[in-house]
């Protein structure tokens, strides 16, 4: 079992935003157990907070852009891909503009101010999506594809082609997540000449300097070019080196574009909210396709949530024997819908019925087709709710329980002769005054049948 983890103690990180020119401070912060990556506005009215959520990705334009309920946040790729490259699962992110700090263009100030304070276990599990059926996305537009495949860390491998002459295809990949920092976290963002035009043109990039880019010269530079380089630069002189970058900077790694293109899949891939264990090829990433890919996924993981059969061995000595119930529950046959009670605790309790083509109901529901009525499959799960809630007392048998509201019900799929259902109830909030919240659900052949919120209350009998 591997146990979450936040940061030991709050660090700050102070610098410029790419597109905004702003100045930013921003505040890494030890988060609860099961918060998650949360940025917190703090130069806005009553300090909003912005999940780190696939869902409220609005814009991949120069970034990935987050907006909940008109609070917006731009380029939060490279912080969360150091959080998760340092493997964090509950950070809150303060920050007093719409924009991270660029830095160099990289996650590595990010990284090593967190490592600056270290990390600490938390008290919870940590949650993991273990893939196990290849999962894919492409867009068809441009080509590009991510596919997520069984693996037993999480890995990810990255091809890029922008059919350049200076940048041609290149490749990277790490096998485990420890590899992040020396391999990933220093890997700058980068942008090709015409690119760079275009966005000056547009008054963007106002934070930009040549310490935080690589600019690849895919054309040849005209003076009027030259002149807004110098002056967004604040530099006299430009020259290209042999390698078909401007002389700004020196490269980390020869596929420093693909090591990026990396950085980025990890930090999109963040907005899932869930830890994968799994490999990631993604051919020609960009962040519309990893957000893309992360909505996917993040709703495939909430559905197997929702319908995730818990494994049972119904064939080992049950906790709780239909001789047991009866002592319980005042029901008898042909009424008493549940034949054994596998687990209970103060919280939840898991029990079983055996269909059989015997049941009295067969006769007359659809007898040419039988199908167990849903009302039953019902009754059935209100009954297993039955002994948790009156387990809570001393003398059961001297008490009823009677149903006071039914909500959310789903039926999902036909229960037949022949069928093993299984129930799982957890009370959605304690006891008080003999009343007794329940979730409930009934599992039928691997998958979920029915689910119902039921609230019952507990009556000493007359």
């Amino acid at each position: 079992m591997v146990k979450q983890k936040t940061i030991a103690k709050e660090v700050t990180i102070e610098g410029v935003g790419l597109h905004t020119g702003q100045s930013v401070k921003m505040v890494f912060k030890p988060a609860p157990v099961n918060n998650g990556f949360s940025f917190t506005r703090v130069d806005l009215e009553g300090s909003p907070v912005i999940q780190a959520d696939a869902n409220y990705v609005v814009s991949t334009e120069r970034g990935t852009n987050l907006e909940h309920k008109g609070v917006k946040l731009q380029t939060t790729e490279h912080v969360l891909a150091a959080l998760v490259g340092c493997d964090l699962d509950n950070v809150i992110i303060e920050i007093n503009a719409s924009e991270p700090p660029i830095m160099d263009g990289s996650s590595k100030f990010f990284v090593e101010a967190i490592d600056s304070v270290g990390t600490c276990e938390q008290e919870a599990e940590r949650e993991e999506y273990i893939v196990k059926e290849v999962i894919s996305y492409v867009d068809e537009k441009t080509g590009s594809e991510i596919i997520l495949m069984p693996a037993d860390e999480y890995q990810v491998t990255t091809m890029v082609d922008f059919g350049t002459k200076v940048l041609g295809t290149q490749n990277a990949s790490i096998k485990n997540l420890s590899e992040f920092r020396k391999e990933i976290s220093q890997a700058r963002t980068f942008s090709f000449l015409h690119e760079l035009e275009a966005l000056l043109q547009h008054g963007l990039i106002k934070g930009g300097d040549l310490n935080n880019a690589i600019v690849y010269v895919d054309k040849e530079i005209s003076p009027e070019t030259m002149e807004q380089l110098k002056v967004a630069f604040n530099k006299e002189k430009f020259t290209i080196k042999p390698n078909g970058i401007l002389d700004n900077l020196t490269l980390h790694y020869p596929n420093e574009a693909a090591r990026h293109k990396l950085l980025d899949v990890i930090g999109d891939l963040a907005l899932v909210g869930t830890r994968i264990r799994g490999k990631v090829i993604a051919n020609k990433p960009g962040h519309y396709v990893n957000t893309q890919f992360a909505k996917k996924l993040s709703k495939i993981i909430k559905t197997e949530k929702r319908n995730q059969v818990p494994s049972y061995d119904i064939n080992k000595e049950p906790l709780i024997d239909i001789k047991g119930i009866m002592n319980i529950l005042p029901h008898r046959p042909p009424f008493l819908l549940v034949d054994k009670i596998l687990e209970l605790s103060d919280t939840h309790v898991v029990g079983l019925k055996n269909v059989t083509m015997n049941e009295p109901f067969f006769v007359g529901h659809f007898p040419g087709a039988p199908v167990m009525p849903g009302v039953l499959q019902i009754e059935a799960m209100a009954q297993a709710g039955g002994i948790l809630a009156l387990s809570t007392v001393p003398d059961p048998e001297n008490y009823l329980t009677y149903f006071m509201k039914i909500d959310n019900v789903r039926f999902k799929q036909q229960v037949l002769p022949g069928d093993t259902l299984i129930f799982k109830l957890d009370l959605i909030s304690p006891i008080r005054r003999g009343i007794c919240h329940m979730q409930a659900y009934a599992y039928a052949n691997g998958k979920i049948a029915t689910e119902a919120e039921l609230m019952a209350q507990i009556v000493k009998a007359k």
